[in-house]
């Protein structure tokens, strides 16, 4: 099956702790069906240094799960379903369900 959410999407949560924000999917978990997405789901972890890397407490971004995130609409940037059609030169694209606009292409 084609997926639905993609790396370099927009996208915004619908629920959880951070319900309402948006970031960019910056890496796709297909075998978990989870999603890391930039300034959501983060959390603060220590870290002890090293001789390569410095010691500190180091904020990061936890995966989240497909089901909590809906892609951005291109025309509102309200959350949106996405369908896929084929185009007349026989090319396989996502569109907004809400506006119908074309998400690649």
């Amino acid at each position: 099956m084609a997926a639905k959410i993609r790396k370099g999407d927009r996208v915004v949560v619908l629920s959880g702790r951070d319900k309402g924000r948006g970031g960019e999917v910056l890496k796709m978990l297909p075998a978990e069906g989870r999603a890391i997405v930039q300034g959501v789901n983060s959390v603060r972890r220590h870290q002890k240094q090293t001789q390569t890397q410095e010691g500190g407490i180091k904020s990061k971004e936890m995966p989240i799960d497909l089901s909590n995130l809906a892609v951005e609409d291109p025309k509102d940037g309200k959350p949106t379903r996405v369908g896929f059609k084929v185009l007349n030169d026989g090319k396989k694209v996502r569109f907004a369900k809400r506006s119908g606009e074309v998400i690649d292409g």
